[in-house]
């Protein structure tokens, strides 16, 4: 199979001193997305549980079901707290995987699928407008490089 370069800058050749620093920038780029994505989904759970000052995020984990039903107002009320648990164990799980590298790709690839979901539910919920403000999109989008990332890095050394 003939391989195509994906930008008119891998169709360069490079010296051996380019190669090593652009690896190295690029391992510093997924690592520092990892941990902000990471710390990101942390800083919600922690908001959840009154971890940060009284008058930044949700105060007490009532107050986060309570826009949990807002954010998924088209589900059935009873649904509710258990979507506010189940999103809270995949953020703090997800958030711990993305900091210390666990299983990269599977992790990022979760990561995408669950900004992509609340994105969708702020949207149905709330119009488009919520889910740009807070960049759910750009996160998930984010996420997904994360992973295209590690397959193609595993694919490399397959």
């Amino acid at each position: 199979m003939i391989s195509v370069p994906l930008t008119p800058s891998e169709a360069m050749l490079h010296s051996p001193e380019q190669s090593a620093h652009t690896l190295t920038l690029e391992r510093l780029g997924i690592i520092y997305a990892r941990i902000a994505l990471g710390a990101a989904f942390l800083s919600a759970v922690a908001s959840r549980f009154g971890l940060w000052d009284k008058n930044v995020g949700w105060d007490n984990f009532a107050n986060f079901t309570r826009y949990t039903a807002e954010v998924n107002s088209f589900m059935p009320a009873f649904t509710i707290p258990l979507r506010a648990w189940t999103a809270t164990v995949a953020e703090l799980s997800l958030g711990i995987a993305l900091i210390i590298g666990f299983r990269p790709r599977w992790v990022a690839l979760g990561s995408a699928l669950l900004l992509a979901l609340f994105g969708t539910a702020m949207a149905i919920s709330g119009g488009i407008k919520s889910p740009l403000d807070y960049s759910v999109f750009s996160a998930s989008a984010g996420a997904l490089l994360l992973a295209l990332y590690q397959t193609r890095k595993s694919g490399a050394n397959s």
